[in-house]
């Protein structure tokens, strides 16, 4: 099977991209689906200048999904906030791509200056901590994208095939199609699937679900249909799923998926 968001890319702009951090947030984006490649200037130089002139190129080049760009390049003075003269090149010239500011000023007026010059655009910028776990990193770019990939796994045993209209249960190696959960319920539980994917915890709206229903009474019908979903994943993961999980009916406000336990 493809892997998710297979082709996509989260640029990488960070004069130490090769630390113990950067390399964990990489890998654990590239587990996602992400390509990351990496802004490496010519001279091989870590100097601010370069790395502005090679990041622009590069997203003139092959613009990615995103952009994971360091506030700091290097010891000098001039490099300290570098990342920030980057931002707003990029903000001028690709207003809609998204960016996701990364330091290790963890405190002070530097930090400060840094969260202030972040965030101060009118654009889908968002800022946060190098201390921060790779899951939030990843977590943060798929908010700040805003989109759901082709493929969106849910947990471990549970893969929604946008494209194909799909639905597989089990072992990366040993799934299945759930055959039984096609037409208005595999939208239903697509429109659950992206909102999760966005957003863990996201509660989606009764009048959201609703439009994939039919009958005098839509609320009732996407009961049933969310109860045949549940019995379709659960028959083909031999469990089967109580109120509390997979699917949660939140009363009066609407459904939120959580994925199975391993």
């Amino acid at each position: 099977m493809a892997r998710v968001n297979s082709g996509h890319k989260i640029l990488v702009v960070d004069d130490e991209s090769e630390s113990a951090i950067l390399r964990a947030v990489r890998r654990r984006l590239e587990e996602e689906g992400w390509d990351t490649p990496v802004i490496q200037p010519e001279s091989g130089h870590s100097l601010g200048e370069e790395f502005e002139a090679a990041t622009l190129w590069s997203i003139e080049q092959d613009l990615p999904d995103a952009v994971l760009l360091d506030v700091r390049f290097g010891e000098h003075r001039d490099d300290q906030f570098r990342g920030l003269g980057i931002l707003e090149e990029i903000v001028e010239r690709w207003p809609k791509l998204p960016i996701l500011m990364f330091t290790q000023y963890s405190q002070g007026p530097d930090r400060e200056t840094a969260v202030r010059g972040s965030l101060k655009w009118n654009a889908q910028v968002d800022f946060i901590d190098k201390l921060a776990s790779p899951d939030e990193v990843v977590l943060r770019l798929r908010r700040l994208i805003g989109t759901a990939p082709e493929t969106i796994p849910i947990g471990n045993q549970i893969l929604v095939d946008v494209s194909a209209r799909l639905v597989y249960v089990g072992a990366e190696n040993d799934r299945e199609v759930a055959l039984e959960i096609q037409g208005m319920k595999f939208e239903i539980f697509r429109e659950l699937a992206a909102t999760w994917y966005r957003s863990p915890g996201e509660l989606v709206a009764f009048a959201r679900l609703e439009r994939y229903s039919e009958g005098e009474d839509p609320r009732a019908s996407l009961r049933v249909r969310i109860r045949e979903i549940k019995d379709a994943i659960g028959k083909a993961m031999d469990t089967r799923f109580g109120p509390s999980e997979l699917i949660i009916n939140v009363r009066d406000q609407g459904y939120r998926l959580v994925p199975p336990k391993s």
